[in-house]
C-alpha cells in the first residue's frame, strides 16, 4: 500500500507522496480487463456457490442419520483440506478428459475456471451457513407450514431471513476466496481469460508495474469494507435477536 503512494516506481527509494501510479491504473487496458474478469469470476463463482451452499447446508441439516450426514459434511469438505495445487492438477486433468470425450478443441475455458472456482467455494459457504441452521429455532418453519405455507414458501418467508448472516458472510467469503486465487485458476483457465493474479504473476516474469500495487490497495481496501460490514450487520443481527 505505501508504495502505491511512492512517486517513484523504485520501491527501494522512498522519495514522497503521489497519486501518480493510480493515474496509471486507471490508463492501462490490459489491467482494466483482467480485473473485469476478475471482478466477473468472482462474483459468478460466489452466487453460484452461495445458492448451491445454501442448499446443500439446508438439506445436510435435515437428515437424520448421523452417518450419512458426517459421511456427506466429510465430502464437501474435501475441496477445503486439500492443497490447492492437488485440487487445480485434478481439476485440469478432468476438465481435459471431459473435454476429449466430447471433442472440444478448447478443453479450458471461462466454464472449467467458473466450475473450479465454485468447487473449492461451495465448502466455506457450507460452513457459514450450517452453523446458523442450527441456531434457528426448528419450530419456526414447521409452525409457518401449520399456518398454511408450503415447504418452499416457508423456507423463503421463515428460514431464510433467519440464516441470512450466515449467507452474506458465505458470499462474502468465496468472494474474496475467488478474487485472490491464483494456483487453481493457473491450471483450469484457457488461453483467452485471463484474471488479474495470473496477469500479476505473468508480470514477475519481467516487471512489476508500480500501478499494480494501487490496484491491490483498492482491492484490499474494498474487501475489508466488505469484512467490517458483514461483521457490523452480523454483531446488529445478534443484538436484535437477544433483546427480543
Amino acid at each position: 500500500m505505501l508504495f502505491s503512494f511512492n512517486s517513484t516506481a523504485n520501491t527501494g527509494d522512498l522519495t514522497g507522496l503521489s497519486l501518480y501510479w493510480y493515474k496509471e491504473l486507471f490508463n492501462s487496458p490490459e489491467t482494466f480487463t483482467a480485473l473485469k474478469n476478475t471482478l466477473l469470476l468472482a462474483i459468478s463463482a460466489s452466487t453460484v456457490s452461495t445458492v448451491i451452499g445454501t442448499a446443500a447446508a439446508v438439506g445436510i441439516t435435515k437428515f437424520k442419520r448421523k452417518y450419512t450426514k458426517g459421511a456427506l459434511l466429510s465430502a464437501t469438505n474435501i475441496p477445503m483440506m486439500n492443497p490447492d495445487i492437488v485440487t487445480g492438477i485434478s481439476m485440469m486433468l478432468l476438465f481435459v478428459f471431459v473435454g476429449t470425450m466430447l471433442g472440444n478443441e478448447d478443453k479450458l475455458t471461462f466454464t472449467t475456471l467458473l466450475i473450479a472456482h465454485i468447487t473449492f467455494c461451495l465448502p466455506y459457504v457450507i460452513l457459514s451457513v450450517r452453523p446458523k441452521l442450527l441456531e434457528m429455532n426448528k419450530a419456526l418453519p414447521e409452525a409457518a407450514m401449520d399456518l398454511g405455507c408450503t415447504p418452499v414458501r416457508s423456507f423463503f418467508k421463515v428460514e431464510l431471513p433467519n440464516i441470512m448472516s450466515g449467507v452474506v458472510s458465505g458470499f462474502i467469503l468465496a468472494f474474496t476466496l475467488s478474487l485472490d486465487d491464483f494456483v487453481i485458476s493457473y491450471f483450469t483457465t484457457g488461453n483467452d481469460f485471463q484474471t488479474l493474479p495470473l496477469l500479476i504473476y505473468s508480470m514477475t516474469k519481467k516487471e512489476v508495474k508500480p500501478d499494480i500495487y494501487a490496484l491491490s490497495t483498492l482491492m484490499i481496501l474494498t474487501v475489508t469494507i466488505l469484512m467490517v460490514l458483514s461483521n457490523i450487520s452480523s454483531k446488529k443481527k445478534t443484538t436484535d435477536g437477544k433483546g427480543q
